[in-house]
């Protein structure tokens, strides 16, 4: 075996362990955050989703449809997939291998949860929807999504862009209105409840905030195993 399969299989392998333990924890931590959510919201959840339904439309204006398409596509996953994978790619140029794993994990990650909590909770979308959508309601994909990957990109102009203060906010505001105005165009085109966009931005800030803390600890003690064996260290890549 060459010393550049071992070096891409070690990778791949890092990659399925990180992916795999951060996706239990977050998993069982998810289930237990909106199980508790969906009680609060279950007593009045049909009159505040109503009323949510209202808003939208005066907030956006009715006849915007067009536009909000063009928004909410900004989370769906074949976006998603495309960007991630370019920001993957840019990250291994600058070699920064570390944040260039964790855009998958967080981005793959939100997907497969989003999927397996939609399952759990089984529940039908909205009636009468603007545009097509097909799958369960709870919680939303897109609001989940954006939530993880833009609030990762968030985490990303916070902690590297301390010198540049002017851009380093101006993209924290920018992208967290990004994730509440995908919420919104998902409740406007009728193809989510409100509570369901509430639950998924809350799932996925909850998976962020899991994965970002466990793959910076796997990073730390990967670094300090390399550096405790003079072997690893030499297939470390540079």
């Amino acid at each position: 075996m060459t010393k550049h399969l071992r070096r891409l299989l070690a990778g791949f392998t890092l990659f399925l362990t990180e992916f795999a333990v951060t996706l239990a924890l977050g998993t069982a931590g998810v289930v237990a955050f909106l199980a508790l959510s969906r009680e609060v919201f279950d007593q009045d959840a049909a009159t505040f989703d109503a009323a949510a339904f209202q808003w939208t439309q005066a907030l956006l204006g009715a006849q915007r449809q067009n536009w909000v398409e063009a928004v909410t596509f900004l989370a769906s996953r074949n976006f998603i997939t495309a960007i991630g994978l370019v920001m993957v790619g840019w990250l291994l140029m600058r070699r920064r291998r570390w944040y260039s794993l964790l855009v998958p994990v967080v981005a793959l990650g939100s997907i497969t949860l989003n999927l397996m909590l939609k399952q759990l909770y089984n529940r039908p979308r909205p009636l009468l929807p603007l545009t097509s959508a097909s799958g369960l309601s709870y919680p939303s994909g897109h609001a989940m999504i954006s939530a993880s990957f833009y609030g990762l990109l968030i985490y990303f102009a916070w902690t590297r862009l301390r010198r540049r203060p002017a851009l380093r906010y101006t993209l924290v505001v920018v992208l967290s209105v990004l994730i509440v105005l995908i919420g919104l165009t998902r409740i406007y085109l009728r193809v989510h409840y409100a509570t369901d966009v509430l639950a998924g931005i809350a799932a996925g800030l909850a998976w962020l905030i899991i994965a970002i803390p466990l793959l910076q600890q796997l990073e730390k003690r990967v670094k300090k195993q390399f550096r405790q064996d003079p072997q690893l260290a030499e297939k470390q890549p540079q």
